[in-house]
């Protein structure tokens, strides 16, 4: 038997008390450090997201349009179809966003480029209501030349103007990821 195998004393440590008496001495673990995702990833990733967006409405667009085709309705149907059409395409947009966001933090083109949406002060999900006002605020701000995207640019966290009215950051993610924020709870990485 080595001398290595076994502590001065005759003692085995358990690793987990091996770790608490680290802590004590060291301090307790830092935090991964937080990666803030900029323009570009977050450009790609909306762009698949458009994409997806797009494609299923258009999708359900056809196949409306097809089981429509069959039938011979009035001018005002076909209008009152039409916005209905509209307000659904809306409703489907504005959902895909919310939904996502305030579930996994993640949309189909977030979780292909590994980032994630989350609250800037504790790094958890953000709410349905937060995720309804970043989607609002978005929308807005990049009505003036891409304006309210400009400060993703500059700004520490890389965060628009839509982040910084919701409260959220983009940072990136890890493929596995069980949504849990970095760090210890209540300890606020981000």
């Amino acid at each position: 038997m080595s001398l290595a195998a076994e502590p001065p004393g005759g003692r085995r440590i358990s690793p987990a008390r091996a770790q608490a008496v680290a802590e004590r001495v060291h301090g307790p673990p830092a935090a991964p450090p937080v990666e803030y995702e900029g323009l570009v990833t977050r450009t790609i990733a909306f762009a698949v997201d458009a994409a997806i967006v797009n494609l299923v409405a258009a999708l359900v667009s056809v196949t409306v349009g097809l089981a429509a085709s069959l039938f011979d309705f009035p001018d005002t149907i076909k209008t009152i179809v039409i916005a209905i059409g509209g307000v659904a395409y809306l409703a489907w947009t504005v959902g895909y966003f919310v939904v996502f966001w305030s579930t996994t933090g993640q949309t189909p083109g977030s979780r292909l480029i590994r980032l994630r949406v989350c609250d800037a002060d504790t790094g958890r999900q953000i709410r349905p209501g937060r995720a309804l006002v970043r989607l609002v605020v978005l929308m807005i701000s990049v009505i003036p030349l891409f304006a309210g995207l400009w400060p993703i640019l500059v700004d520490d966290r890389r965060r628009g103007l839509h982040d910084m009215v919701a409260g959220t950051v983009v940072v990136g993610a890890e493929p596995a990821e069980s949504g849990a924020p970095a760090g210890k709870p209540g300890q606020a990485p981000y």
